[in-house]
């Protein structure tokens, strides 16, 4: 299937797709926040909140904030403070029902993962709801069961952690530092 994927950042006329979203995707629990509490999270750290569409079509977004190791958002309440924090907690990320599987929820930790990396985080968090917890560890994220959880995140819900690894790309030095043996095609 050939999509149309754009990931950008979050805007003003993002908020009706966003909160209908999170409420079809949270309406068999008690995990919906309300689009108060969300747009207090995407206030916090615009730099790191994202959607992405396919086609004309809002299909998912992320919520992600500077937080405290081992601290996570209280669901039932506003974002007041903004931490100054070396961890990014990925707060939540969502994909409609109609493209799950495409890949997208994917997409968007990397574009959340490369962001971190730009800004320097040194870890992202965050609590695993749902049943998630193996789609997490398979994108390198480890259980934190010593922290404990309100039962506002569900029976399921396991704090997780990972290190923001360096840029995967190999590094390109400027060309007038290269010296002769570095490059292949100038050693004699």
């Amino acid at each position: 299937m050939d999509l149309d994927v754009r990931i950008r950042h979050i805007t003003e006329g993002d908020w009706d797709d966003i909160v209908a979203l999170e409420a079809a995707t949270y309406a068999d629990g008690a995990l919906s926040e309300g689009r108060a509490a969300l747009r207090s999270r995407a206030r916090s750290s615009p730099a790191t909140c994202f959607v992405v569409d396919v086609g004309r079509q809002l299909a998912g977004y992320v919520l992600s904030l500077p937080y405290p190791v081992g601290q996570y958002p209280d669901l039932d309440r506003e974002e007041e403070v903004v931490f100054h924090s070396r961890n990014l907690h990925l707060h939540d990320l969502v994909v409609g029902e109609a493209h799950r599987g495409d890949g997208l929820a994917g997409e968007l930790l990397r574009r959340v993962t490369t962001a971190a990396r730009a800004k320097r985080y040194q870890r992202i968090s965050l609590v695993s709801v749902g049943g998630s917890e193996g789609f997490w560890s398979a994108h390198g994220f480890h259980a934190l069961r010593e922290i404990a959880l309100p039962a506002s995140y569900g029976p399921d819900a396991v704090y997780m952690s990972m290190p923001v690894a360096a840029d995967p790309r190999p590094h390109r030095r400027n060309p007038s530092t290269i010296r002769r043996a570095d490059h292949p095609r100038m050693t004699k």
